[in-house]
Order: C-alpha cells, then sequence, then structure tokens
C-alpha cells in the first residue's frame, strides 16, 4: 500500500497542474478564485496541492455569407461556424506555494490545458476565418516554474521557467474571466514567456516585477533575424491597490530586442496574432522591435458592498523595423480600450457586460486591410502596407448562475462590427457585410475542483 502511494506522488507531476489564481490578475479574477480558492486535492507529500477544471460548452454564431470576416476577429475557438459543441478546457495544476513567512524557501507550480482552447493557444491563429479544426486532444504547457524567495527587504520572488504573460486584463482561463468568449484585446497579448521574473512589494499599497525572457509566446529567442544573435525581451510591471484593497491599477510594459518569433510554430512565425505573417512568402528574414503598455484596472464601490466590480484594459504597441529582402519596411501600431462591469445579484446570479475597441494603421496584427484590394502580389505581403480606419469593435453580455456548490454556469449574447475591413484577397472586391455585424449566443458549463 505505501509502495503505490509513492507511486501516486511520482505520477502527479506528469500531469501538470493548475489553479486560477496565480495564472489571472487578482483583480479579474477574485470571484472565481472566493469559489475555488478552497478546493484542492492533498497529495501524499504535505503542500503540494492538485486543483483544476472541466470546462464545455455549446456555442452558436448567427453566420451569413457576409459576416466571415467579424466572426474570425474572435479568438479560433470562438469563430465555428453556426453551431458547435466545445470542449473548451481541462485544466490542471499542481502547485507547492510559497508560505507568507519571509524566509528564504522555494516551490513550484505546474500548469497544465487539455482541450479545444489548448489547441490554439499552441498554434495562435486568429483572424483566420472560420474554425473548421476543433481538436479536443491538444495538450498545452501554460506553466512550470521553480518558484524562490530570498529575504530581502518585504521578500523578494522569483519564477525561473515558464509562466503566463504579465499583460492584460483577460486570462486564459475562461472561468476566471467575467465574459465566456476571449475579448478582442485578447486578441493582440502576449499568452506567455520563458525566463526570469522577479516581484517585490514595496508596501500594502505599492508593488512591481521586473523580468527578462525570450519573448511573447517563444521558448526561444526572440528574434526572427537569425544573424541578430539571441533577441531579448524586458518585462516591468507596476501595480498600485488603493487603501481598503477594492481598487487597484496595474501598468505592464514589454519591450522586444527583435521581431517576436513562435517557437511553437516554427522558427519563422511571428508571434503576433496576425494573418499575413511578415516573415511569409518573400519577405526574409525580420529586423524589428516591439514596444507594448498595457493599462488594466478595477474598482469595487463600498456602496455596493461587494456586489458590483468596474473594469477597464487598455493597450498600445508598436513594431518598427524592416525585412532584409522584398524592400519591406514594418511600421505597425495597434492601439484598443475596453470597460468591463459585473453585478452579483444575489449568491446564484450575477450579470457582466464588456464592450471594446481595436484599431491599426495597418493589417500586421489585426490581419485585414481597408479601403481597396491589390493586385500587386508584393504589395500584397508586404506587411507595413499603410491603411486606415481599420477598426474593430465588440459588445457582449453574460449571465452567470452558481447554483450548486463548485460548479458554474453561463450563457452569453455577442455582437462584434467593424469598419473598412475584408480579409486579403487579391484582386477581390470585398464581400458585401463583411463589417458586420455578426451575432453570437453560447452557453458554459464549469466544474471546479
Amino acid at each position: 500500500m505505501q509502495m503505490k502511494k509513492h507511486l501516486w506522488v511520482l505520477m502527479l507531476p506528469a500531469l501538470a497542474s493548475l489553479s486560477l489564481a496565480d495564472s489571472a490578475p487578482e483583480a479579474s479574477a477574485q470571484d472565481t478564485k472566493k469559489m475555488v480558492q478552497n478546493n484542492f486535492v492533498e497529495t501524499a507529500q504535505k503542500g503540494i496541492k492538485l486543483s483544476g477544471y472541466v470546462d464545455a460548452g455549446y456555442s452558436y454564431n448567427f453566420t451569413g455569407s457576409g459576416n466571415n470576416s467579424m466572426v474570425s476577429t474572435r479568438y479560433a475557438t470562438d469563430t465555428a461556424q453556426r453551431g458547435d459543441f466545445n470542449l473548451y478546457a481541462v485544466k490542471l495544476a499542481l502547485e507547492k506555494a510559497l508560505t507568507s513567512e519571509n524566509k528564504a524557501q522555494a516551490g513550484f507550480r505546474t500548469d497544465v490545458m487539455i482541450g479545444e482552447d489548448a489547441s490554439y493557444f499552441i498554434n495562435r491563429t486568429p483572424n483566420a476565418g472560420y474554425n473548421t479544426n476543433n481538436s479536443s486532444n491538444s495538450l498545452f504547457l501554460e506553466q512550470a516554474y521553480v518558484a524562490i524567495r530570498a529575504p530581502v527587504g518585504n521578500g523578494w520572488d522569483f519564477k525561473v521557467g515558464k509562466f503566463v504573460s504579465t499583460m492584460g486584463y483577460e486570462v486564459m482561463e475562461r472561468p476566471a474571466n467575467m465574459n465566456t468568449t476571449y475579448g478582442i484585446l485578447f486578441n493582440v497579448m502576449p499568452l506567455y514567456y520563458t525566463g526570469v521574473l522577479s516581484s517585490y512589494r514595496f508596501d500594502d499599497y505599492l508593488d512591481g516585477k521586473l523580468g527578462v525572457v525570450n519573448g511573447s509566446n517563444s521558448d526561444n529567442n526572440t528574434t526572427l533575424n537569425p544573424n541578430a544573435g539571441d533577441g531579448v525581451a524586458l518585462l516591468a510591471s507596476l501595480n498600485v491597490t488603493a487603501p481598503g484593497g477594492n481598487a487597484n491599477w496595474s501598468n505592464n510594459f514589454q519591450y522586444s530586442s527583435g521581431y517576436d518569433n513562435n517557437t511553437s510554430t516554427g522558427s519563422t512565425n511571428s508571434s503576433l496574432t496576425s494573418s499575413s505573417q511578415p516573415a511569409r512568402a518573400n519577405n526574409g528574414d525580420i529586423s524589428a522591435y516591439m514596444l507594448l503598455y498595457n493599462s488594466w484596472g478595477n474598482w469595487s464601490p463600498k456602496f455596493a458592498e461587494d456586489k458590483l466590480l468596474l473594469a477597464f484594459n487598455t493597450v498600445f504597441g508598436n513594431l518598427s523595423g524592416s525585412a532584409q529582402s522584398g524592400a519591406a519596411n514594418i511600421n505597425t501600431h495597434w492601439y484598443g480600450a475596453g470597460a468591463y462591469a459585473k453585478y452579483q445579484f444575489n449568491d446564484w446570479f450575477s450579470l457582466s457586460s464588456r464592450g471594446e475597441y481595436l484599431g491599426s494603421n495597418n493589417d500586421g496584427v489585426i490581419g485585414y486591410v481597408g479601403a481597396s484590394t491589390t493586385t500587386n502580389t508584393a504589395e500584397a505581403n508586404n506587411p507595413a502596407r499603410h491603411v486606415t480606419g481599420v477598426n474593430l469593435w465588440e459588445y457582449t453580455l453574460t449571465a452567470g448562475f452558481n447554483v450548486i456548490d463548485n460548479l458554474l454556469i453561463r450563457a452569453e449574447y455577442r455582437l462584434d462590427w467593424g469598419s473598412n475591413l475584408y480579409q486579403v484577397q487579391t484582386g477581390a472586391a470585398q464581400p458585401e457585410g463583411q463589417n458586420g455585424p455578426a451575432h453570437y449566443a453560447g452557453a458554459e458549463v464549469v466544474y471546479s475542483f
């Protein structure tokens, strides 16, 4: 019996691990964390906990022949044409967390996702039209890092390995977000990094992070130019918490010394989400740098007695450089903002809404072009093609039901629309209705443990 017990302990790390609390911004996941923070499986080794969830649902895109453009601005798992049953994710987290004591100590965390979302976190290709390749068998390693605390000042913490992005209000765990579907700003945020991230809490109101990593969504160096040597991305975050803890404001920065490449899909593929990768076709190697700034915050007014939560999310990014062949200059910038609101009517029912805007000067990130098409192949492959008035909007309304312990049920309606949008179709005219509107309805069932 003791032998079996030890074998079970050895097998657990192979399962990987998960907990909503660590990978999500504290504010965005606070309601879900209340539901799951005390739910875990205690392993045979003291202090190591296994937690997770199963997330499944049904989605329906009311897509006429002209709405394909707007549907594809959503995250790939949410773009299936017409009706689709989904296994979004089975998530497991295995963790030995650091204690609150300010002493030298170490721990670890490993997060694994299995399901349709995992398929697209591995090969992130939004803006690619309808999703016709659902795979619930995909395995995605979300995090795997060693945690270390140095007893310096108030305690200086480090993560070494692979960890989730410091950017954005929304996170990869759907149940931790206010809404079931991912927002359009989520599509242009990094997902994860590999490197070192340090964090320090100065006092009850101010904490910060500094990191050095390979780049966005990359397990190798961050540049697409093999002659430029190893690239690097620098991370910095500063979070301000209001007295009383009912509001906070997070500011996050990233500078990449090269054009971020996604090594999960190939050494010549960009980690950006565009459907027009600058490294494809005849553009050759890329010499560029990227700046990214994200600011998000939330506020739970005391007069509402913890029933109301208001939040915002913003992003500004800039990518500058050139392709070594094809005479392509790269000058892409993108910008966006979102507003969130959630009201908890009682213990079992809540209503959440989200409105977002995303714009860009060309198709380098959004993946669409503007006023007219071109029959020039070289120009069509130019990632720096200047386009004005490329805009996306979306509004989402989500009803949440906590009718049984550990069980969350949500129903959602979403509307997407835009201006001057169509997919890159050389020599083709813009199809009628490409600017939307595109309607979505869906339901989600989540069990957390």
